[in-house]
């Protein structure tokens, strides 16, 4: 019996934005209202050309938001727009967005038979699942 959960086929890509802290609300929100189902914010600090800013002499490194939206290709451009139009990314040093291809998908199983949203409760922990663990990175 295999112990291998189930990844999503299709084409998805990642859509990566880097925005000033404060942002990430707007953009998650663009997203959605384009198409995507959401986003993942993670925080970080800034070392770019735009980023350089001294208070008394003393460098400020300021705070990022990372917004990861995972997103089936064929929505990518409409989404694109509307984060860029939503973090006003035309401007400098506003922040930037870029897409990566997404080879495999795991945990979105939802997207794998829409007609059956309700999927089996993931185990709490690998022990409950017998160790198995999938692919490698």
């Amino acid at each position: 019996m295999s112990h291998e959960r189930p990844t999503v086929g299709g084409e998805f890509d990642l859509i990566v934005t880097i925005i000033n802290k404060g942002w990430a609300d707007e953009i998650v929100e663009a997203a959605r209202s384009a198409g995507a189902e959401g986003g993942t914010v993670l925080y970080g600090r800034g070392t770019g050309v735009h980023e350089r800013k001294s208070f008394f002499g003393i460098l400020i490194e300021p705070e990022k938001e990372v917004v990861l939206t995972l997103i089936p290709r064929e929505r990518t451009q409409s989404v694109l727009q509307a984060i860029i139009k939503a973090g006003q990314l035309e401007r400098p040093g506003t922040g930037i967005a870029f897409v990566l291809d997404v080879s495999q998908v795991a945990g979105i199983i939802h997207l794998a038979n829409p007609a059956n949203p309700a999927s089996p409760a993931a185990p709490a922990s690998p022990a409950d699942s017998g160790g198995a663990s999938v692919g490698s990175e």
